[in-house]
């Protein structure tokens, strides 16, 4: 039972070390998800304004 005792959590050590050192290869990408970058505006203007006086 001692045995049990000691083999039980150091496989789950092992299986957490392993799980975190291939995360990035197990999940994909999450690039995906963010929105699209938006263009540069020019200083002192908004969206959608003019520059007519």
């Amino acid at each position: 039972m001692a045995v049990v005792a000691v083999i039980i959590p150091v496989l789950m050590l092992g299986v957490v070390l392993a799980l975190g050192r291939y995360e990035e290869w197990l999940l994909p990408n999450e690039d995906w998800l963010l929105p699209p970058a938006r263009p540069a505006q020019r200083p002192g203007t908004t969206d959608g304004a003019t520059l007519s006086h």
